[in-house]
């Protein structure tokens, strides 16, 4: 028996804004959508383009407040092609939420306040 990784699950508050922070800082599309038949939940899969791997967002019709998310002590992790370029946009768009420079990584947040880790691509570092 074998497992391959699918999907990952974020509820949003505001899907319009959750989906144009995602295609803005992570270029991220929307590959399919699934409309409840009595519209109390819509569910958007979003993917890089790159590899099969999706982000769903679920959005709840009766949700009438922001999520609670605890303590955040979970993300998701995003290899970035020009990590520097990255940091750059995300500056601008004021999301980065936490930089461990030590590690050379820096995390983004999103309109729900999940984590995104982002890294640079080392596949690229020569030996």
């Amino acid at each position: 028996m074998k497992f391959r990784f699918y999907h990952n699950n974020y509820n949003v508050f505001d899907l319009e804004r959750s989906l144009k922070f995602y295609r803005e800082a992570l270029g991220l599309v929307e590959v399919r959508r699934k409309v409840a038949d009595d519209d109390s939940f819509i569910l958007v899969f979003l993917g890089d383009g790159t590899t099969d791997f999706q982000l769903e967002l679920t959005w709840l019709k009766d949700r009438d407040k922001p999520y609670d998310l605890g303590e955040g002590e979970y993300h998701l992790a995003f290899i970035a092609d020009d990590f520097q370029a990255a940091h750059k946009k995300h500056e601008e768009m004021g999301c980065i939420c936490y930089e461990n420079e030590k590690m050379g990584i820096y995390f983004i947040e999103d309109p729900d306040g999940y984590w995104i880790e982002i890294v640079p691509d080392r596949s690229k570092r020569s030996s």
